[in-house]
């Protein structure tokens, strides 16, 4: 695993999320029921992985129409 400083806000949320739901000492790991905070982590960095994929695909496009 990368040093946190070298780390991207996507990495860091997934990692945020996992370590959470590690804990074992966390009332939704002891009880077996999902870790809402954690699935919203992961929620937030699927979203943010899907629109940078969506503005990197835009920005390749018009570098692709600027050598036309």
């Amino acid at each position: 695993m990368k040093p946190i400083e070298e780390q991207t806000l996507v990495e860091k949320l997934r990692t945020r999320a996992s370590i959470r739901r590690s804990i074992k000492d966390r009332k939704s790991v002891q009880e077996g029921k999902p870790d809402r905070i954690a699935n919203l982590l992961d929620e937030a960095a699927n979203e943010i992985e899907r629109k940078d994929n969506i503005i990197n695909g835009l920005l390749e496009h018009i570098e692709m129409l600027k050598g036309e």
